[in-house]
C-alpha cells in the first residue's frame, strides 16, 4: 500500500504543467531521493510520458508538422503553416509549449539516470532496463529539438540544475542521440516494462530514423534489418479498409505486433488531440467533438492520384459538409466514436513496422541497388494496403525491373510512406530529410518555402532565463 501511494504521489509532484519546466529547480523535488524499489523507479520513468500527452505535444506539434505537408492543408489558426512563411504569434506561443513539455521530460529522464543506479532494493538487470528505457526517452526527446530547432542547449543529468546554457550544434546534439540510443539499445530488452514502454526493437526504429537523417545509410540499414530480423514485430493484415480501425488505430486496439513504439493515451487522463484537429464536430467520428485544424483537397496532385482501389484511401478521407469547399477532405485515421470530451482514446502509434519496411526498402537501395529484398519489403506493406496477405506474392507487386535507377525506386517508396503514414506527423520530416521540400511544395501547391519555415524560433522563455543565449544573435533565421 505505501508503494502505491507513494506512486500516486510521485506522478503527481512530476506530472504537474510541462509550460513551467524553464522556472523549476530540479532539485526542489524531495521525493528524488526515493529510487530504491522497482515500483518507486517505475512511477519515476512514468512522468517522462505525460509531457507528451498534453496538447502540447501529441496536438499543437503535430498540427505544426502535419499542416506543413505537401499533402495537408492547416485551417483556421493553422492555415499560415501551408503558406510556408514560418510562424505567427499564435503558433511561436504553442512552439513554447512544445519546448517546454520536451525539455520538461528531458528533465524527468535525466533525473532518472541519475538516481537508478543508486537503488538500493533493484537488481542489476532492472537498473539495466530502466536506464534504458530513459535514455531512450531522452533521445526521442532530443530528436524532436533538433529537428524543429536546430542547434539547442544540451541538458544532461551532469548539468540539468544549471539555468545558462548555450547552444549546442546540432552535431552535438546529433552525437548525444546516438550516444543514448546505443545505450538503451544495449540495455532495453524485448519486453516492455508495460505497454507503450519501448523494447529493444523500439530504439533500433529510432536509431534507424536518426542514421538516415545523418545521411549514414550502412549504419540505417543495420538497424533496420535488426528490427526486421528480430521476428517480434509484422503488419497488421487488412482485409476491408474498417480494418484499420478495429486492427490498428482504433481505440479498443491495445497492442499489435505493427506498434513498435506508441504513446498509451485514455480517457480518464487528457485524450489524444489528434482526433479533435482532424474532425470537425458535426462528424460522426469524435462524437460531436472536433476543431477541424487539417484537411486535404481532391485537386492535391498526391490525393488526386491515389488509387481508388487503396484500401487507405477509404479508410482515411471522408466529406464533410463544413469542410472549407466541395473538394475538401477530412481525415479519420484517428477517430473515437464513443467519446465524451474534446480528445479521443486512441493510442498513437509513433513507430510502426511499416515505417521499419519501407525504411529498409530505402536504405537497402542506397546501398546495395535496387535489389529484390528492398523491393520485397515496399511490396509487403503495398499488398496489405489492397487487401492482399502481405507475405504471399501478388498481382500488384513491383519487379526490380520496374524502376530505371536507384532514384526512381526511391520516389516510389517515399509516396508510398506518404500514403502510409498521411496524418501521424511525418511527412514534412521526410521532405525535410530528403531535402526535396523546396521542389515538392512547389509541384504540388505552387507556393516557395522561406528559409524561416524550416526552423522554429528559439522562445521567450527560454531566452528570458537563459543568460547564455542571446535572444537576437543566437536567433534562428527570421525571427
Amino acid at each position: 500500500m505505501k508503494t502505491k501511494i507513494f506512486s500516486i504521489i510521485l506522478l503527481g509532484v512530476l506530472s504537474v504543467s510541462c509550460a513551467d519546466m524553464l522556472e523549476e529547480n530540479p532539485k526542489s523535488i524531495a521525493v528524488e531521493t526515493f529510487y530504491n524499489t522497482s515500483a518507486e523507479v517505475g512511477a519515476a520513468l512514468n512522468a517522462i510520458y505525460p509531457c507528451f500527452h498534453w496538447l502540447d505535444i501529441m496536438g499543437y506539434y503535430w498540427a505544426l508538422n502535419e499542416s506543413s505537408s505537401d499533402m495537408v492543408n492547416g485551417r483556421g489558426s493553422y492555415a499560415i503553416l501551408s503558406t510556408y512563411v514560418g510562424l505567427d504569434i499564435t503558433n511561436i506561443s504553442r512552439i513554447k509549449g512544445v519546448w517546454s513539455a520536451t525539455y520538461r521530460a528531458i528533465r524527468n529522464a535525466n533525473i532518472c539516470i541519475q538516481r537508478i543506479p543508486e537503488g538500493k532494493e533493484l537488481t542489476d538487470a532492472q537498473k539495466k532496463t530502466f536506464i534504458g528505457e530513459a535514455y531512450f526517452m531522452r533521445a526521442f526527446c532530443y530528436l524532436q529539438l533538433v529537428r524543429n530547432w536546430g542547434g539547442i542547449p544540451i541538458r544532461t543529468e551532469k548539468n540539468m540544475s544549471e539555468m545558462e546554457v548555450p547552444r549546442a550544434s546540432e552535431a552535438e546534439v546529433w552525437n548525444l542521440i546516438l550516444e543514448d540510443l546505443l545505450l538503451a539499445r544495449d540495455n532495453l530488452t524485448d519486453v516492455p516494462r508495460l505497454e507503450g514502454a519501448p523494447v529493444a526493437g523500439s530504439a533500433n526504429a529510432l536509431l534507424t530514423e536518426v542514421y538516415l537523417w545523418l545521411k549514414k545509410y550502412d549504419e540505417a540499414l543495420s538497424a533496420a534489418k535488426a528490427v526486421i530480423q528480430s521476428g517480434k514485430f509484422g503488419l497488421v493484415e487488412i482485409s476491408v479498409p474498417d480494418d484499420f480501425d478495429s486492427k490498428l488505430f482504433g481505440i479498443n486496439v491495445a497492442a499489435s505486433p505493427e506498434k513498435v513504439f506508441y504513446f498509451k493515451y485514455t480517457r480518464l487522463l487528457q485524450g489524444n488531440a489528434i482526433p479533435p484537429l482532424a474532425h470537425h464536430a458535426s462528424s460522426p467520428y469524435l462524437h460531436g467533438y472536433g476543431w477541424m485544424g487539417q484537411y486535404t483537397e481532391t485537386t492535391n496532385p498526391i490525393i488526386r492520384d491515389w488509387d481508388s482501389e487503396d484500401l487507405r484511401y477509404s479508410y482515411n478521407w471522408y466529406t464533410n459538409s463544413n469542410a472549407p469547399s466541395a473538394t475538401s477532405l477530412l481525415n479519420k485515421k484517428f477517430q473515437d466514436r464513443e467519446a465524451t470530451t474534446n480528445g479521443g482514446a486512441n493510442d498513437m502509434p509513433y513507430y510502426r513496422y511499416a515505417e521499419i519496411l519501407l525504411w529498409y526498402a530505402e536504405v537497402e537501395a542506397r546501398v546495395n541497388g535496387v535489389t529484390a529484398a528492398a523491393v520485397d519489403a515496399l511490396n509487403q506493406v503495398r499488398r496489405r494496403a489492397y487487401g492482399k496477405p502481405s507475405k504471399e506474392t501478388s498481382e500488384i507487386d513491383f519487379s526490380t525491373s520496374d524502376f530505371a535507377n536507384v532514384n526512381a525506386f526511391i520516389d516510389r517508396v517515399v509516396l508510398e510512406r506518404g500514403y502510409e503514414t498521411v496524418f501521424e506527423g511525418k511527412r514534412w520530416y521526410d521532405l525535410k530529410r530528403l531535402g526535396i521540400s523546396v521542389q515538392q511544395i512547389k509541384a504540388v501547391k505552387g507556393l516557395d518555402v522561406q528559409e524561416k519555415h524550416y526552423l522554429w524560433p528559439i522562445p521567450d522563455n527560454e531566452t528570458n532565463y537563459n543568460l547564455a543565449i542571446d535572444p537576437v544573435k543566437d536567433q534562428n533565421p527570421g525571427y
